[in-house]
């Protein structure tokens, strides 16, 4: 089993992820089958990674709550004797369980659990003995019909609305009728956060169209199923809440696609990790802030207007079809784009305006996007055609002021290109007067590495910071990277001001670069592309 059709990534490409995936992947609960293949696993652990943490937490358990809140002087509650107001405010703290035991505590309390909008995780809801695995190949199991039993009976009892619903540790495929039901709760009684996702075998389990029917939601987070036909569909359905989507392991036409945009109104993120089918998206939204796509096969994106877009990345997309044509990307009207990666000339085709971007091609106004700041790409520094579209790049967008290059390993060199290549590829308008900060990651001391970085040292006027993070399982020692730095070190630098910086690699991999998507999608963060290495550069020895 070397093949994952609905990835197209083989399994020894997977396994260079690295030995630490196994016990990433038990710390989310993800117990990892063999027979699955790394392909299917890695997409569940970034399809997990990918849920946002519920609101609430069963680590402080309000039996020791209680008690302290007991433990007074001379005995009396004055916990409740605060108003209702206050109390729902605890116990819309709580999590679902704690929060209907609350009705134990005395007479104040009866009742107040059903009057606050409800937290409900469903591996909250487990008795302490069981231990839930989120990955059943071999079906349904003791704990998920437990789970399921435990988040029919919540669900049923509450009468609404639900601030956060996470579903995720049961076996679908062994309870539709069960999941129907719920859908159909959850949309009558309200749920704002949910995240509803299947636990595996199957990959294609039907979802229900009961979906549309929660029009309340503000999150949405789907993963393992088979989209429904929205064809059928009234006209009128619609999210109109609905700010951000997560789509993870979904079978989906590109229509069903299309239309659940188009019925997003205020959508502001989109996240689509390890779709099974290929990916086109068609961006018109007024909304939208944040698309990401990671581990799918993408034919296209068309950015045609989105004045709200502010991040796009893509994070090991494929090519598409079996003869390894393009992923092609247009940039039309997007006029606060600042953060765009990572993109790899080996699998993807840029278009801007009207026109593809190829070697050689003339830059003009039409040609650039002005508002991008923070720039990634994955770079194979020994395949010529590769390198050669890096200049071209880099001249389409001419106020870059941080450059992410991540050095990816060639598969099969076709050459080396020098510092001469770089002298002769004409004005770079970023790397010369705008770019501050250059992190090169994964260096392995490569001839056309170091020509890259010396070019960047001896242009770039403004450059405050080069950062080289160094694939260690390619140098023996420290001296022996700086033996390979010592070019660089003795160049003429355009920036007098400029520190060099020489890290260890936190993740040697040699395969892509560290993602999260959580984190690429929290706009608290200013540069997702810099968390990884911004915590290197904190934590790991300097060589130089």
């Amino acid at each position: 089993m070397d093949q994952q059709p609905f990835l197209g990534l083989s399994m020894s490409e997977m396994q260079r992820r690295g030995p630490g995936m196994h016990d990433s992947m038990r710390l989310l609960g993800v117990q990892f089958p063999v027979a699955m293949g790394l392909g299917v696993g890695m997409a569940l652990y970034f399809l997990y990674d990918a849920t946002p943490n519920p609101p609430v937490s069963p680590a402080a358990p309000l039996a020791s709550a209680g008690a302290s809140w007991a433990a007074t002087s001379d005995g009396v509650d004055r916990i409740s004797r605060l108003s209702d107001q206050i109390l729902r405010n605890v116990v819309s703290r709580l999590p679902a369980k704690d929060a209907a035991r609350t009705a134990a505590l005395a007479s104040r309390w009866r009742g107040l659990w059903r009057s606050v909008p409800l937290v409900l995780v469903d591996a909250h809801i487990l008795p302490a003995c069981i231990q839930p695995e989120r990955m059943a190949p071999g079906g349904d199991d003791l704990s998920s019909r437990l789970v399921v039993a435990a988040a029919s009976r919540a669900l049923a009892a509450h009468p609404g609305p639900f601030r956060c619903v996470h579903l995720t540790w049961s076996h679908m495929a062994s309870h539709r009728a069960e999941i129907l039901r719920w859908l159909q709760l959850l949309a009558d009684k309200g749920v704002q956060e949910l995240a509803f996702i299947n636990r595996p075998w199957p990959l294609d389990v039907p979802l229900p169209a009961t979906i549309f029917r929660c029009t309340s939601l503000t999150h949405l987070h789907l993963g393992v199923w088979r989209f429904p036909d929205t064809a059928s569909l009234p006209r009128a359905t619609t999210f109109p809440h609905l700010r951000e989507l997560v789509l993870s392991l979904v079978v989906m036409e590109v229509r069903d696609l299309a239309f659940l945009l188009d019925r997003s109104p205020v959508l502001e993120v989109l996240t689509i990790i390890a779709s099974q089918t290929e990916v086109r998206l068609r961006l018109v939204s007024r909304t939208l802030r944040c698309v990401q796509l990671g581990m799918c096969a993408l034919a296209d994106i068309k950015v045609v207007d989105a004045p709200r877009l502010e991040r796009l990345f893509l994070w090991m997309t494929m090519d598409r079809g079996s003869e390894h044509e393009l992923s092609h990307i247009k940039i039309g009207h997007a006029p606060n784009l600042r953060l765009l990666g990572h993109w790899q000339p080996e699998h993807h085709e840029l278009e801007i305006g009207n026109t593809i971007i190829k070697a050689g091609t003339k830059v003009s106004a039409s040609t650039t996007v002005l508002s991008v700041r923070i720039l990634a790409l994955e770079v194979q520094f020994e395949v010529r055609n590769d390198v050669k579209m890096v200049p071209c790049f880099l001249k389409c967008f001419p106020n870059v002021e941080t450059l992410h290059i991540y050095s990816q390993d060639a598969e099969k060199p076709t050459g080396k290109l020098n510092l001469k290549f770089w002298q002769e590829a004409g004005h770079i308008e970023c790397v010369q007067w705008h770019v501050k900060k250059l992190v090169l990651e994964e260096f392995h001391g490569k001839k056309s590495e170091l020509a890259f970085l010396k070019f960047i040292a001896e242009t770039a006027q403004i450059l405050d910071k080069m950062v080289v993070v160094v694939a260690t399982e390619s140098f023996s020692s420290p001296d022996d990277v700086n033996a390979k730095m010592k070019p660089l070190t003795s160049a003429k630098w355009a920036s007098k001001h400029c520190k060099l910086i020489v890290l260890k690699s936190s993740f040697s991999d040699g395969a892509s670069p560290a993602w999260s998507f959580r984190i690429a999608s929290d706009f608290s963060c200013s540069n997702p592309f810099a968390f990884f290495a911004t915590d290197a550069e904190l934590s790991r020895a300097i060589f130089m």
